[in-house]
């Protein structure tokens, strides 16, 4: 079958590579109906160091099943199903306190010869516990919309979750990317009546004010911060939500929440190290966010997404085939397109 390979940075291929095959009585064999780029996708792609064998890439998916082990129960052939960032059997213990990222029997997509979500297969472990069936459609914004249940419209929603979002609480969201987006979309559906993107691209804060941003703030740093103290009254907000994964975006959250706020990490950390002195201290802030547990949220999210309630495929803003996959790479890291959904 045919598969995307990084080797290094800026060095993406669509390769040939094994057809994907039971190898465990849980796994389940999915056929790829839709797959994207992920924005931390582009941080190996920045900077992976030149290797001479290849790594599959890719975490989010959708796809047909084609056959089951024995020991699968939930799942046959011709379902249409989501698969999360990552793979959980969903019942162990962190799995079912909601954790499924910490999962005892889980891992990641393209790891320890498991199949990443690039190519035109997967073999699927813990197939019960991670896959989640879908409605059959071959409505193509349906199953966009359905494709960010394996990670960014679940991530956005965790940022939210996790900085306690609700109908008495004003937001900032920082990054106008796809997981950024989707934090405003998550802001919106939890009640939030004041949500402020901090982006500077128009075409995706544009984006984010059908979502639901009330404001948009396209200055960044101390300039940032200060716009957005102007649009509360001086107080900052009461939660801020990152989606960058930088320190200078870590900062500007701490700037930008008001005392006794809340700052929710869920841009993956580009740093080892941050503001967590004094100041945050003093003003009894809460820093919190983390790797949002997809599975554990995606029956949630479902029905809004099904029923057209919520429309967080919107983010995809081009559509390629599999062999286009490099130029994908490339427009997202170029800033020329937002967020790329393959099609093998």
């Amino acid at each position: 079958m045919r598969a995307t390979v990084i080797y290094g940075a800026g060095d993406v291929r669509v390769e040939t590579v094994p057809d994907p095959k039971l190898s465990e009585p849980t796994d389940a064999l999915l056929r790829v109906v839709r797959a994207c780029i992920c924005g931390s996708d582009l941080w190996p792609y920045g900077s992976m160091p030149a290797r001479d064998r290849g790594a599959r890439i890719g975490h989010e998916f959708l796809g047909t099943v084609e056959a089951v082990g024995a020991d699968v129960t939930t799942l046959k052939a011709g379902d249409l199903v989501v698969a999360p960032f990552v793979y959980s059997d969903n019942t162990c213990q962190f799995c079912r306190e909601g954790l499924h990222t910490s999962c005892l029997h889980g891992g990641h997509w393209g790891a320890k010869g498991v199949d990443a979500g690039q190519g035109e297969a997967v073999r699927v472990p813990q197939a019960d516990g991670t896959l989640v069936k879908l409605p059959h459609t071959e409505d193509d914004d349906l199953l966009a919309s359905l494709l960010t249940l394996s990670d960014v419209f679940p991530t956005g929603h965790h940022a939210a979750v996790k900085a306690g979002v609700n109908e008495r609480t004003t937001v900032t969201v920082i990054g106008d990317g796809a997981v950024g987006l989707s934090a405003v979309l998550a802001a919106k559906r939890l009640g939030a009546e004041r949500i402020i993107l901090m982006g500077r691209h128009q075409t995706r804060t544009d984006l984010g004010r059908e979502f639901g941003a009330t404001d948009v703030v396209a200055e960044r740093g101390d300039e940032g911060i200060e716009k957005v103290r102007e649009l509360t009254n001086g107080e900052g907000t009461h939660t801020v939500l990152e989606c960058v994964g930088t320190k200078p975006a870590f900062e500007m959250g701490v700037g930008a929440v008001r005392p006794g706020g809340t700052v929710s990490r869920v841009g993956l950390p580009q740093y080892a190290e941050g503001p967590i002195g004094p100041s945050l201290f003093r003003r009894n802030i809460t820093v919190t966010g983390g790797v949002a547990p997809a599975r554990h949220y995606i029956p949630e999210l479902l029905d809004d997404v099904v029923e057209g309630r919520y429309q967080p495929g919107k983010v995809f803003d081009r559509t390629i085939g599999l062999e286009e996959v490099p130029d994908g790479y490339r427009a997202m890291a170029d800033r020329e397109a937002l967020k790329v959904l393959v099609k093998p």
